[in-house]
């Protein structure tokens, strides 16, 4: 399956970086068209009327919108190279319940973590480890086997959600100065990160430590200004 691929994103999205991930696991070339947020594009605002967010994946002219739903596309219309979702029902089910768990609880309560100071900081915080908890104990229920890679050997959606999530945990660390991934209180989710973030494909494709500090830095001032005014 070939034509001509194009993803509109913000470089430092997670949101756009799984979709990257996903596109360099199978190996499909594309054009990348990085997009301003303050100013969107005619062509994003065309393409995605719904949300006018990134990313949007344009495969031969048809656009595709939604991180997760993209990744899912790219899977079943690239059958060849690696499966990004397991065949079996069953499995390819408990993959989508915890890619969704990641996507909108773990991920909210870690952009309020950055959002915010004092005392809403402090319930954030507590929520975020609440859900690595319950993902921690989730992944040990349900993967009994405890292999960082959910899908054997290459990067499957899971682990493609986790490392748009907590890849950059480093960096966020840094800026907040609050400790997330916990090797004692989550062992688990501790090495499977550590793992991903290890592979040449992750190191290629995630943006240098000190960039996203200072965007972190930057996202928090902002955000922190706005609750102020």
């Amino acid at each position: 399956m070939t034509g001509r691929v194009v993803l509109h994103g913000v470089w430092v999205s997670p949101y756009s970086k799984r979709v990257e991930l996903a596109l360099k696991v199978k190996g499909i070339e594309y054009e990348f068209v990085e997009e301003d947020l303050t100013n969107k594009s005619e062509a994003l605002l065309r393409y995605n009327p719904v949300h006018k967010k990134v990313p949007v994946l344009v495969h031969n002219g048809k656009p595709i919108a939604e991180s997760l739903v993209i990744i899912e596309y790219i899977d079943e219309t690239w059958k060849e190279g690696p499966r990004l979702l397991p065949q079996d029902p069953y499995e390819r089910a408990k993959v989508r319940f915890w890619a969704g768990f990641l996507h909108q609880q773990l991920s909210e309560a870690m952009a309020s973590v950055i959002k915010t100071d004092g005392g809403t900081q402090e319930r954030a915080v507590k929520e975020v480890h609440e859900k690595l908890r319950v993902l921690e104990e989730g992944i040990n229920g349900s993967y009994p086997g405890g292999s960082p890679f959910i899908n054997g050997d290459g990067m499957g959606l899971l682990d493609i959600v986790v490392c748009s999530i907590l890849g950059a945990h480093k960096a966020q660390e840094e800026v907040l100065g609050i400790k997330f991934l916990d090797p004692e209180k989550y062992p688990t989710v501790t090495s499977w990160v550590k793992a991903l973030i290890e592979l040449p494909l992750v190191k290629e494709a995630m943006p240098p430590h000190e960039k996203l500090v200072g965007v972190f830095k930057f996202f928090r001032a902002r955000a922190l200004e706005s609750a102020a005014a």
